[in-house]
């Protein structure tokens, strides 16, 4: 029985070039996205994420001005409708992800 040389593991890549994976381009785009494209991208996408986050920020913004003004009445009603309108954008964001994710299924 012959006793078996060492082992020499097979390099899977060369270091001088990258690695093929499969269905990934290795290309570079040639024009990036600008934060303004990218943004009227996303709200032509998901519309309702930008409205509730107009509401989110109107009901802190009122809110704290109540407070200032000693209306702690409606400086508390503004804070509830503030958590309200969080409730309704992260909401927004999970449908608007489970609707991307839906239409990207084969």
């Amino acid at each position: 029985m012959a006793t078996p040389g060492p082992v020499i593991p097979e390099v899977p890549f060369g270091p001088s070039k990258p690695p093929v994976i499969e269905g990934l381009s290795p290309t570079v785009h040639g024009d990036p996205e600008t934060f303004k494209e990218k943004f009227l991208r996303k709200t032509r996408e998901n519309p309702v994420v930008p409205i509730g986050c107009l509401a989110t920020v109107s009901a802190l913004t009122y809110g704290l001005y109540s407070f200032y003004r000693g209306n702690s009445r409606r400086s508390q009603l503004m804070m509830r409708t503030r958590i309200a309108a969080q409730g309704f954008t992260v909401t927004a964001l999970l449908l608007g992800l489970a609707v991307t994710a839906m239409k990207s299924r084969p």
